[in-house]
């Protein structure tokens, strides 16, 4: 299993792992930052990761290599996730300053549940998510989809569930069947499409250059993918520090953008496991999910609440939320944004 297929769009259990909700009413009110030694030491800052460093990590990665945390001041420190780690509990107890979610899904369902932390950035403008086919059974569309037979991992099946309502189509429309994450069932036709990450460069080539995508942007549901999210109290009293941390990041993205293949070569260096030759192809792919449109007007980290406003009402329709949908309010701040508005990069 490859590392990007083990990760899923929407994970219930990665966040309800750890007690995170039980901690979080416990830590509510309690300053997570811990004071530097001396004034001229830097501030030691730890991102929490919700899994193992990789291509869609390449623009913090190169904040580190070319020296851009180091600049605002900052000692910063990776804390990669994976299939049994925890994202919440080390940024609600202090242990990490800052984490990052795969989905900003992952952000709604923590919230919902008491944990008080937001979104504050987000690196890609979309999910990866995608559905896969072949031309001989074509899924270009919404549509497309009726009739068909889908292969999709159990764990994301309530995204699905959320496409289908947002369209107006049934489920029993379709023939639904539970899939690893391995491609070949739609190679050896049991299935009209698979599903999976976009980015997953190595795991998709098993279907060849016939492969049509549709992805979740073109669904109509919005998602924003590999969100920043730090808690209440560090955005109301250690905003600074935040800041610092994004514009490091935001100009590691900026360098990425400039300079591609050099940057995979950084991020391989750092983080051997990744394959050069794979990550030279897909870091395209990468910087088509960090950059479009709004970034070039608004810069690279923005996004818009109404899309989550958009995903609260959807995901609250098909029962995800247990306890009741949290509030728009409450799943967001744009104070680091607006902090940092000049220095973000501006690239379309």
């Amino acid at each position: 299993m490859t590392e990007h297929g083990k990760r899923t769009i929407l994970d219930r259990r990665s966040v309800l792992k750890g007690g995170a909700f039980a901690l979080a009413a416990a830590t509510a009110g309690i300053s997570i930052f811990t004071p530097r030694i001396s004034k001229a030491d830097p501030a030691k800052v730890v991102i929490k990761y919700d899994w193992l460093m990789s291509n869609g990590q390449i623009g913090d990665i190169v904040a580190v290599k070319q020296g851009l945390f180091q600049a605002e001041d900052l000692e910063v420190e990776f804390s990669p996730g994976g299939p049994n780690s925890a994202t919440v509990p080390p940024v609600v107890t202090g242990q990490a300053q800052l984490g990052q979610f795969s989905d900003s899904a992952q952000l709604l369902l923590a919230r919902a549940s008491g944990v008080p932390i937001k979104i504050f950035a987000c690196g890609f403008r979309m999910a990866p998510f995608a559905f896969y086919s072949l031309p001989k059974s074509p899924i270009r569309t919404v549509q497309d989809l009726v009739g068909k037979r889908i292969g999709i991992q159990p764990t994301a099946r309530y995204v699905l569930d959320a496409i289908l309502l947002k369209n107006n189509i049934d489920p029993a429309s379709l023939t639904i069947t539970n899939i690893g994450f391995d491609m070949t069932p739609l190679t050896t036709g049991q299935v009209d499409a698979v599903t999976g990450w976009i980015t997953n460069t190595q795991a998709l080539s098993v279907i060849g250059p016939d492969r049509i995508d549709l992805m979740m942007k073109d669904t109509g549901l919005p998602s924003y993918a590999n969100v920043y999210f730090a808690t209440d109290d560090a955005l109301e009293n250690h905003a600074d520090t935040l800041a610092k941390v994004l514009r490091a990041i935001a100009r590691g993205w900026a360098w990425t953008h400039q300079h591609p293949d050099e940057a995979v070569k950084l991020a391989v260096e750092a983080y051997p496991q990744l394959d050069l030759a794979v990550e030279l192809k897909t870091v395209s792919r990468i910087l088509s999910l960090s950059f479009d449109a709004a970034t070039g007007r608004d810069g690279w980290g923005d996004f818009h609440p109404a899309a989550i406003a958009e995903q609260i009402t959807v995901y609250d329709k098909i029962g995800q939320f247990k306890s009741g949908a949290p509030k728009l309010e409450d799943c967001y701040s744009t104070k680091i944004l607006e902090m940092t508005a000049a220095d973000r990069p501006k690239i379309a």
